[in-house]
């Protein structure tokens, strides 16, 4: 089993700055993937950024230039630098794992519980 602890998040003035991260623990061989999802009030969980194997980034439209997303493989810890925040920033975001491999060869993905991001003046 693979735990996903997030940190960070709060409350920030729009144009300003967070910092979230995300370290999973348990037994596992290697992560594949790892990213960031948010869900705002009433709609759906949409993709943020996610980092794979190799450093290879993917944004959403809607971040890119703002948001940069880095991983710390020895930690299994990932990282989202947002900035030049917008209201519509507001949201849950969910930490996500994906292809968390175990020594047996299969692979899942995993969740976070969700860290509360609200910018607002």
């Amino acid at each position: 089993q693979v735990q996903l602890v997030e940190s960070g998040g709060g409350l920030a003035q729009p144009g300003g700055s967070l910092s979230i991260s995300c370290a999973a623990s348990g037994t596992f061989f290697t992560i594949y993937a790892m990213g960031w999802y948010r869900q705002a009030p009433g709609k759906q969980r949409e993709l943020v950024a996610t980092i794979a194997t190799g450093a290879r980034t993917n944004y959403a439209d809607s971040v890119k230039g703002r948001c940069t997303i880095s991983r710390d493989n020895a930690k299994n810890t990932v990282f989202l630098q947002m900035n030049s925040l917008k209201p519509e920033d507001t949201a849950v975001y969910y930490c996500n794992a994906d292809r968390v491999y175990d020594y047996s060869g299969s692979y899942y993905t995993y969740w976070g519980q969700g860290t509360q991001v609200t910018v607002s003046s």
